[in-house]
């Protein structure tokens, strides 16, 4: 218990301290094991178990926003394969010109396992940024997909690969996995009767832990792949997301362990740091490398960058490729701790840049040409908003329910922003007008601005990070409306209020008055007919204070 503590505490004061210095606490995690790894603590026997579990959680929630369909287009699979054969060729040119000039043991290892140490550092991690992509709320924006999709295929890759490495191909029992398919319907029976609570999250760790990684480890196919599979077969049910969001806290929490166990991959020399400092250099040729591809398939910009400065990191895939290749003798068993530490130094490293990856993808976009917009990719083409006189960013329950009562109630021109596009094509079925489009895109808001008439930005995204970032996106497109804003905590309704927002709804402060209102309501309506409806005065919070504005606007002369 004693070393479990010690853990703990060294994970939870490399968090602060990364807080404090305004980084991501990842950060903070990676370099609380590397202290503890240099500092010689003692082993913590369950601490692997606990990081593969959050691995295994973190994939199967990947799966439950899979659109398995995304893989088969050009810009996922052709990317991907480019960019795969690009990396290692770079990476065997940059450490054969290390060999040349003697630097340390690389010069004594041979052509193919040089090519091995590239294969290894070709792949982002897949855990990294799909963190990334959550705390900015854009696993459904279209850089996130691409991005995500590239590192399914990735992982596929590496799969083969350890496949093949180890000699033993899978079981002839792995055919039976296809049952899974038709073998989905009971588990959606199954998932309609467990309800909405604590048995549903039980429901779905057992899903992702025995059926996904269990079953496919019994077959002889790594775990984790089975785990994201069966994500992706129950992708289509109504809860899904619901499901992945209360798997979110079990998840976070592991993964905290995953971080810290980077470090522990042994204590590293001076020699060894060097090298994988110098490993780092390559990280800005393959974000040029995947910005060149993927703008070639007519993605903005923009997008080719984002989606390149995201996967701007190595993988704890490349660890694992790497490990085996020194138990079969292809290379030198230092090669595990040096590229350990590049996975954990890029990391970092990706970090601090993707804290500004909107606006240095933003300066970055001038190196490339422009493209008029009927060239683009169809999914990446600019829209205009028309002449709505407000806009509902992010179309969820709040955001569509604010939709229909700023038009049924205020006869407002509303247009509603969204870039989940199984969402956009579910509200235009119910008679919403809605544009896909990413809501912290500078661009989207300068042709905003350019339309002249909007009045009124409503941010109703889920994500509280999203919410400031289009806040921000708005200020600098020079966008001259009134903004409110939804938030669920204190200081989330402070820091939209400090940064510019004319009117925040507390969600959980504000349900309680709404309520109250609105039970009043109904028993007043209960008695004679004489008794007057309840208006009571705005309170600060309150959803009127929301509307207060266009409530104005479209009170008759």
């Amino acid at each position: 218990m004693a070393a479990a503590a010690l853990y703990l505490g060294a994970a939870l004061l490399g968090g602060l301290v990364a807080v404090l210095l305004r980084l991501p606490p990842l950060v903070g995690f990676l370099a609380a094991g590397f202290a503890l790894g240099a500092a010689g603590a003692p082993d913590l026997p369950y601490l692997e178990p606990i990081a593969s579990f959050g691995v295994v959680l973190l994939l199967f929630a990947i799966g439950l926003k899979l659109d398995v369909r995304t893989l088969l287009r050009r810009e996922i699979w052709l990317t991907t394969v480019v960019h795969l054969a690009i990396s290692v060729a770079i990476g065997l040119g940059f450490l054969g010109l290390l060999a040349v000039i003697g630097f340390g043991y690389v010069a004594g290892e041979s052509f193919g396992a040089l090519a091995l140490v590239g294969f290894a550092l070709s792949f982002s991690s897949t855990v990294f940024v799909v963190k990334v992509l959550d705390d900015r709320s854009d696993t459904t924006a279209l850089y996130g997909r691409i991005a995500v999709g590239v590192l399914v295929m990735q992982d596929v890759a590496a799969v083969i690969f350890l496949s093949l490495s180890s000699g033993e191909p899978p079981s002839p029992w792995a055919l039976l996995l296809v049952l899974l398919v038709p073998g989905r319907r009971l588990l959606y029976r199954v998932w309609d009767r467990v309800g909405h609570g604590e048995l549903q999250a039980l429901f779905g760790v057992c899903v992702a832990v025995v059926l996904g990684y269990g079953l496919f480890e019994l077959v002889g196919i790594a775990g984790d792949v089975g785990a994201l599979v069966v994500g992706v077969l129950l992708a289509a049910h109504p809860q899904a997301g619901e499901l992945s969001r209360s798997l979110m806290t079990f998840k976070d929490l592991m993964l905290v362990a995953f971080f810290v166990q980077i470090g522990l991959h042994g204590t590293p020399h001076v020699l060894e740091v060097g090298l994988a400092l110098l490993l780092l250099l390559l990280l800005p040729i393959q974000v040029a490398a995947y910005a060149v591809v993927l703008w070639l398939m007519r993605l903005r910009r923009r997008t080719s960058f984002l989606a390149g400065l995201v996967l701007s990191n190595y993988s704890e895939f490349g660890i694992i490729v790497v490990a085996v290749g020194a138990s079969t003798g292809l290379l030198d068993e230092q090669w595990v701790v040096v590229v350990s530490l590049a996975v954990a130094f890029s990391f970092g490293l990706s970090a601090i840049v993707n804290r500004r990856g909107v606006e240095l993808a933003s300066r970055l976009s001038r190196l490339l040409p422009a493209r008029d917009s009927d060239r683009l990719h169809p999914d990446d083409r600019l829209v205009d908003i028309g002449d709505a006189d407000a806009l509902v960013l992010g179309l969820g329950r709040v955001g569509s329910a604010t939709y229909a009562r700023l038009r049924d109630e205020y006869g407002l021109s509303v247009v509603g922003v969204e870039h989940d596009q199984t969402r956009v094509l579910a509200l235009e079925d119910e008679g919403y007008e809605v544009v896909r489009a990413d809501a912290t895109d500078l661009e989207f808001w300068n042709r905003v601005q350019r339309a002249g008439r909007v009045k009124m930005a409503v941010l109703a995204m889920p994500f509280h990070n999203a919410n400031l970032i289009a806040l921000a996106r708005l200020q600098a497109a020079g966008f001259t409306g009134k903004v409110a804003a939804v938030a669920r905590y204190d200081d989330d309704v402070a820091e939209l209020e400090r940064h510019g927002a004319d009117a925040v709804f507390h969600l959980y402060g504000s349900a309680g008055f709404a309520l109250a209102d609105h039970a009043a309501e109904v028993l007043l309506q209960g008695r004679a007919g004489s008794a007057p409806a309840l208006h009571p005065p705005a309170r600060p919070g309150d959803e009127r204070d929301v509307l207060d504005p266009l409530e104005r606007r479209a009170e008759p002369a």
